[in-house]
């Protein structure tokens, strides 16, 4: 069974805390041990140089002089028998062992000043001690100083350590990882809403947002992220929608006149002669391919992005000019001259706004009486023609697919109503627009308007 985030994180750092705790506690514990057995070293080494001093000096007191709780100070002779010692302690019962006695003894010399210090677990009294053991003489013969004291205080510490490992570790452990829980279940509440609102956009199976968190952190831009991402979805899914509906209306008609055309030649077969089906069947092949072209455009458009980069336009306009093909008899007015004049650039797909400028060109081309101009400036390029003009109300609706005004209709070939549609859906993709307006000749602007610079490095 798979656990939350929340849940391994919690544990993880609950565990890492645990870890360091203990650790800390046994270091520190370490620490104050070391510390705390080096003092006792040196008080136990003091009292028994002092002691040994006195001793050698034939200035031996009726009891040794000991200060810290539990410390024993002894005098013992050659054989270990006590000559004195200090008041809490035994005048007949030696501190040490004789073994241990004379393992120390070895150790420490026959100097007079030669001193060791050692641990002990043989003391007649509080169990572990520190002992020093200073060889000296008393009245002419060799005698010991034997100084003691219990690590009562630093085996205290030992069993605090291990009631903290036990018992305060564990809850403090405990109230971290609640504390972790509570933190991070805030922390992974924005993850949650993004979840469940994805979840929802999964299960309606359509157009959805997911809500941003507040602030500007990895969270709410990852947010925003996948948000332009529906959108992107989005889009393609209704492109492919419209594209799916268009292509099924509109290619009826081509389809319709191609399956006439070989029905009466297949039922009257003298009507037609092989050439004249050719001629009637191309006309209509070569309308329904240019539709579908233009459909699998529209539909393209947005869901990849292109190339942007810095654009001549007047080079674009003089490549589009170039690339345009000449249009059916009876579609383009007779003796129509393009005039190319101006300099400017922008930002964007050339490829792709080549088709727009094109686009453009034949639909003024289509409309013009003697002269269609195209001038050019810094991020825009303006396609003026001297034709019949379209009313104020309608120049937005040209833009809407498969719309043809009535002096288009008139035309033989007056084109598929998409070109218009498919230079605006171009041209927002790169960051602009196409707008319509009076030119000064009587007919149609046609003004399309670029980003002049490419968008900030972040």
């Amino acid at each position: 069974m798979s656990t939350s985030i929340r849940l391994r994180l919690t544990l993880l750092t609950a565990a890492l805390l645990c870890v360091a705790l203990a650790a800390g506690a046994l270091a520190f514990a370490s620490a104050l041990s070391r510390a705390r057995v080096a003092e006792l070293d040196g008080i136990v080494r003091e009292r028994a140089l002092v002691v040994a001093a006195l001793v050698g000096g034939e200035q031996v007191p009726p009891a040794l002089p000991v200060t810290e709780p539990g410390e024993v100070a002894q005098v013992l002779d050659a054989e270990g028998h006590v000559i004195t010692s200090s008041p809490n302690a035994s005048r007949t019962l030696p501190v040490v062992g004789a073994a241990e006695l004379a393992a120390l003894r070895a150790r420490a010399g026959d100097g007079p000043t030669g001193v060791v210090v050692a641990g002990t677990s043989a003391s007649a009294y509080d169990g572990d001690a520190r002992i020093a053991v200073a060889p000296t003489t008393h009245l002419g013969e060799p005698a010991t100083v034997v100084a003691t004291l219990p690590l009562a205080d630093v085996q205290w510490l030992r069993r605090a350590v291990g009631v903290s490992l036990l018992v305060v570790v564990p809850v403090l452990t405990l109230l971290l990882a609640g504390v972790v829980w509570a933190v991070l279940g805030r922390v992974l509440a924005p993850v949650e809403q993004l979840r469940g609102a994805a979840a929802q956009v999964a299960r309606r199976g359509g157009p959805g947002a997911l809500p941003v968190p507040r602030g500007n952190d990895e969270l709410s831009a990852l947010a925003r992220t996948l948000n332009d991402m529906l959108d992107r979805l989005e889009g393609a899914s209704a492109r492919q929608r419209t594209f799916v509906a268009d292509a099924a209306h509109e290619l009826r008609s081509p389809i319709a006149a191609l399956r006439a055309a070989v029905d009466v030649a297949r039922a009257h077969p003298t009507a037609y002669s092989a050439a004249e089906l050719a001629d009637a069947l191309d006309g209509e092949v070569r309308r329904m391919q240019s539709l579908v072209d233009d459909l699998l455009l529209l539909a393209r458009v947005g869901a990849a992005p292109g190339t942007p980069g810095h654009i001549d336009l007047a080079g674009l306009a003089a490549e589009a000019d170039a690339a345009r093909a000449p249009l059916p008899d009876g579609a383009e007015a007779p003796g129509a001259v393009v005039a190319l004049s101006g300099t400017g650039v922008a930002w964007g797909d050339r490829a792709a706004l080549v088709r727009v400028v094109r686009n453009l060109l034949d639909n003024a081309v289509r409309h013009a009486r003697t002269a269609v101009t195209v001038t050019v400036s810094d991020g825009s390029v303006q396609v003026d023609d001297d034709g019949a003009g379209i009313p104020a109300a309608d120049r937005e609706r040209v833009f809407e697919r498969f719309v043809r005004l009535e002096e288009a209709r008139e035309r033989e070939a007056g084109g598929s109503g998409l070109g218009l549609a498919i230079a605006r859906e171009i041209a927002r993709d790169n960051g602009g627009d196409v707008v319509l307006g009076d030119a000064p000749a009587g007919g149609v602007r046609a003004t399309l308007t670029l980003p002049v610079a490419g968008p900030s490095a972040p």
